[in-house]
């Protein structure tokens, strides 16, 4: 592997694994219902990298950010969706308070977040324009910077899943429980910042 790919595969990974709304929320939803019943929501993050970083790779994501108004209500519907999860996520208390009708982000939803989010645009068009020439034209372009997202994607959800599981696993008592989820809303809350101040 050359330093280009291997610089490639450096900036993907931070850019699915560090701290943000998706990890937090998966850290939330492996804390509450557990690994197997968050799979809907690791596949819809990672699909919604993989299929971002294939438009922004065939120059979709730079028409949706040279339209402003395009832009802007991408931004408002994130941010709104965002700390409508982050309330979710806040009031949520343990999984004994879960009733039947509670359950995880699915695919779609969490395929959404990803869709919402200005920031993960312009990290799939970053990609897109800084490795370009590690395809040799652009649909093995867009397929290389497309599977690379969602593998990496997978594996960065799956693992703050994993974690959020592991936590809960060691909350005791209701107090706990709010606690925590608290501060996981809160976290989720402040992660629209970054949506308006880049």
């Amino acid at each position: 592997m050359d330093e280009q790919h291997l610089a490639f595969l450096i900036f993907v990974a931070a850019a699915t694994g560090s701290p943000g709304g998706a990890t937090t929320l998966a850290t939330a939803s492996g804390m509450r219902y557990g690994l197997r019943r968050s799979l809907p929501y690791v596949a819809g993050v990672a699909a919604g990298m993989g299929t971002m970083a294939v438009a922004s790779a065939l120059g979709l994501a730079a028409l949706l950010m040279a339209v402003p108004a395009l832009e802007l209500s991408v931004r408002v519907l994130g941010t709104a969706y965002l700390l409508f999860l982050a309330w979710r996520v806040a009031t949520g208390g343990s999984p004994s308070d879960a009733g039947p009708a509670s359950r995880p982000i699915g695919l779609w939803g969490a395929a959404g977040l990803v869709w919402y989010n200005p920031k993960a645009w312009a990290v799939t068009i970053g990609a897109s324009s800084s490795f370009a020439h590690l395809a040799a034209d652009p649909a093995g372009q867009a397929a290389l910077i497309g599977g690379t997202f969602l593998v990496f994607a997978a594996g960065s959800m799956l693992l703050w899943c994993s974690t959020g599981h592991a936590l809960g696993r060691l909350l005791r008592s209701e107090r706990q429980w709010r606690l925590l989820n608290a501060v996981l809303g809160l976290l989720l809350a402040a992660s629209v910042i970054p949506m308006w101040t880049g």
